[in-house]
């Protein structure tokens, strides 16, 4: 944790670019009267995953980093929330939505442990 330079530098921001990328090809697919709806929302969250580890990273302190983890997991049940949706409404195949599933509960489990060591190293 001590050698973080920045965002660029954690796994786990890396892993949710490769995710949001998944997210954006399996929505392209879907309906084009989704395009303001569904697929808006549910890249914009999936987006936001990302871009909050970022600026987290990018903060002075650590209890604003910490933070920002949260809304990162906060995007990720929205994502959930929509993929979810979308399944029900037949624009994913199970195929399709359990690998999307999958790799958000890794991420999860990533932020997580990432928020744990964040938390121990502000209060040791």
């Amino acid at each position: 944790m001590s050698d973080l330079r920045t965002h660029r530098d954690l796994d786990v921001w890396k892993l949710s670019l490769d995710w949001v990328e998944a997210v954006y090809r399996c929505s392209a697919l879907w309906p084009s009267d989704e395009r303001f709806g569904l697929i808006s929302q549910v890249r914009r969250a999936a987006v936001s995953v990302a871009a909050n580890i970022a600026e987290g990273a990018g903060r002075k302190g650590t209890g604003e980093f910490v933070q920002f983890i949260g809304v990162a997991r906060g995007s990720l049940a929205e994502v959930e929330t929509h993929l979810l949706i979308a399944g029900r409404l037949g624009y994913l195949t199970p195929d399709q939505l359990q690998p999307l599933l999958a790799e958000m509960e890794r991420i999860g489990r990533m932020l997580s442990a990432l928020s744990t060591r964040l938390k121990q190293r502000q209060n040791p």
